[in-house]
């Protein structure tokens, strides 16, 4: 499973300075790769 949210660089490197915002992008990360 993370192997394939690394996959998204953008989660990777943890562009987003505030948790509220990373923890919105993680979820429709993990909506995206549960509808794949």
């Amino acid at each position: 499973f993370f192997c394939h949210l690394k996959a998204f660089r953008r989660i990777a490197t943890r562009y987003e300075k505030t948790d509220a915002c990373f923890a919105g992008l993680l979820n429709l990360v993990t909506a995206f790769l549960a509808i794949r």
